[in-house]
């Protein structure tokens, strides 16, 4: 086979591989408000079930802390008197799907307590409550340990310790957008930072206690504050600061 044939055989094949994925959810942030057809809000500090939303984070959630402009959204940290306040928001109820690829392209703060995240919770945790629901967690980002990114796993096997992890160096992180992808299938889970491969979690045997992640999944979108992970100590000099999301997107 000579190269240009070769050439033109490889790229029917890349072409055909793309126009198969079908795009499952789609949010660019284009319009001047939250797509509440897509999205909930999570409002308040999680009390009476889930106070400090289980892991003694300071933040109060609030409507008022998001906000859509020129095509991204904005959640913002910020203190008011002695309140801290941001904001989450979820698609729980109103989109899940079942493997895919998730990408979502953002800009993280900085600062001392600040501690973004781009994450999915199994759909039935109402009913089986977590960890057994399972956690797939794409982006974590500590204020406290600058260059940084998490991209982790919870499952009922580790008890919901963070245990599948991976902590990787980007540097400048914290400096302009990168582009966060999970590729989850029925045999492995991988994370991907700018296409650079991060982590691939796929134990030997899996089961509901080591793999529960073979039912629909929601995701969530939040800027926690403080908290057990996110850290004790807060700079409230660096408030206030915004996790920007430019869009997130799903396909099969």
């Amino acid at each position: 086979m000579n190269e240009s044939l070769l050439y033109s055989c490889l790229l029917f094949l890349t072409i055909s591989a793309y126009s198969q994925e079908k795009i499952i959810f789609d949010d660019d942030f284009n319009k001047s408000e939250l797509d509440t057809t897509y999205w909930s809000y999570d409002l308040g500090d999680g009390c009476p079930n889930l106070c400090g939303w289980g892991n003694e984070e300071s933040q109060w959630y609030q409507k008022e802390n998001i906000k859509v402009k020129d095509g991204f959204l904005h959640i913002k940290a910020s203190k008011k008197e002695q309140q801290y306040f941001s904001g989450k928001i979820t698609t729980k109820d109103k989109i899940s799907f079942q493997y895919g690829t998730i990408e979502v392209r953002a800009k993280v703060p900085n600062g001392k307590g600040l501690w973004p995240a781009a994450w999915l919770l199994g759909s039935d945790i109402s009913e089986v409550g977590w960890p057994a629901c399972g956690e797939i967690d794409m982006l974590e980002y500590l204020g406290r340990d600058p260059n940084y990114l998490y991209t982790s796993l919870h499952t009922p096997a580790s008890h919901g310790e963070t245990i599948n992890t991976k902590r990787t160096f980007v540097e400048a992180i914290d400096k302009g957008f990168h582009t966060y992808k999970t590729i989850w299938t029925k045999e492995a889970i991988s994370f991907y930072v700018d296409d650079l491969l991060l982590y691939t979690f796929s134990p030997e045997i899996k089961n509901d206690q080591t793999w529960p992640y073979d039912k629909p999944f929601y995701l969530i979108l939040n800027l926690a504050i403080g908290g057990n992970f996110g850290g004790k100590e807060i700079d409230d000099t660096a408030l206030p600061q915004e996790f920007v999301v430019d869009y997130i997107k799903v396909t099969q």
